[in-house]
């Protein structure tokens, strides 16, 4: 250890270094210059990792969650029993609002935002209402239908977002963005020819999905265009969250009944399906929390191109763990699908630096 040592000073005098002090001398003591583990020990968990390896596990955190979610939400639905994808749904949203609360207003991991006008209001509530139908499609596709076929069926979100783009802004795209999505329509055609655990009504919703999701990235470019009005993703969430749990509430009290109760009375008999809930409406906020964690650190290229690869993945980890049955050509229609995905992406690229 390295000694303190003592600054001497007098009145219209320079400090200088003494090694004893008298009556009219004032000592100011200067701490001891910390050793290489203290100094280290002050530092953030993630100033150790290097740049590579901080984006690794966020990478790895994002695959985990989304595929996660998922697998929970087919187990809820599915396999435990838990019927209630619309409360399901509220619960997410609850999670979501708490969430981001803290993380904004506690952990300040973004800049807090307000909304500075009734229109703005009623814009993110528009928002949230096809939110809301977007994910209770999709949460309810899940009852019906495996999780493999599921992202079979998300992975048409581009050929969705094309028409909604040209019905409501009049956009056209270039040719070769409109071929890159026939491989994608045509896949599905042929995956849902050969899923041996077709259900319509499944289809049809997670259809319904899909269309949701790319309608509310249509209309949030067209909403929230102005530069006073946009917000960031983890502010958006926070805002759109809340109204979207309040929309549900009527729903899932006329839909499904009055679940809060029968949720109460199954715990007192199987207090697991508390842990269920709990980390289920958990890792549905963290699909949201590392999704901008990835954008930070990569792009937002990086995460469509990782959004391509899980689809594959979650397909792959679902048929492990629930056995569900696949055929060739169902695996082959998926496999066209994401090829026409990929191709998408590079034209949409193309047509952007031509454009430029």
């Amino acid at each position: 250890m390295v000694e303190a040592q003592t600054w001497t000073t007098r009145r219209m005098s320079n400090p200088r270094l003494d090694s004893t002090t008298t009556a009219d001398h004032q000592a100011l003591d200067i701490p001891a210059t910390p050793t290489g583990d203290v100094r280290n020990s002050i530092y953030t968990v993630g100033s150790h990792l290097s740049p590579n390896l901080l984006t690794a596990l966020i990478i790895a955190s994002w695959f985990m969650s989304n595929i996660g979610v998922l697998l929970l939400n087919k187990y809820l639905l599915s396999f435990y029993g838990y019927r209630y994808p619309i409360f399901l749904t509220m619960l997410h949203m609850i999670s979501c609002a708490s969430y981001s609360y803290v993380a904004i207003n506690f952990l300040e991991i973004v800049p807090r935002q307000h909304i500075l006008s009734r229109k703005q209001l009623f814009k993110i509530f528009a928002l949230s209402a096809i939110f809301c139908f977007s994910v209770v499609c999709g949460n309810t596709s899940l009852r019906y239908i495996p999780v493999s076929f599921n992202q079979a069926i998300g992975a048409t979100t581009p050929f969705f977002t094309a028409i909604f783009s040209f019905l409501i802004t009049c956009k056209k795209e270039s040719p070769g963005v409109y071929c890159a999505l026939l491989p994608v329509v045509s896949g599905i055609v042929l995956a849902s020819n050969s899923e041996p655990l077709f259900n319509l009504f499944g289809f049809l919703v997670c259809v319904g999905s899909t269309a949701g999701r790319a309608l509310k990235s249509v209309v949030q470019g067209i909403l929230l265009t102005s530069e006073a009005e946009k917000l960031h993703s983890m502010n958006l969430l926070l805002y759109m969250a809340p109204m979207a749990a309040m929309i549900l509430l009527p729903f899932t009290l006329y839909i499904e009944g009055n679940v809060a109760s029968i949720t109460i009375e199954k715990a007192r008999t199987d207090p697991f399906i508390v842990y269920l809930l709990v980390g289920n409406a958990t890792v549905a906020y963290l699909v949201n929390l590392t999704n901008f964690l990835v954008t930070k650190h990569t792009s937002a290229l990086t995460l469509q191109v990782l959004g391509n690869a899980k689809a594959a993945v979650a397909a792959f980890v679902s048929v492990m763990i629930f056995r569900n049955p696949v055929t060739v050509m169902g695996m082959g229609g998926f496999g066209v699908t994401i090829m026409g995905v990929v191709l998408y992406s590079e034209a949409k690229k193309r047509s952007k630096v031509t454009t430029h």
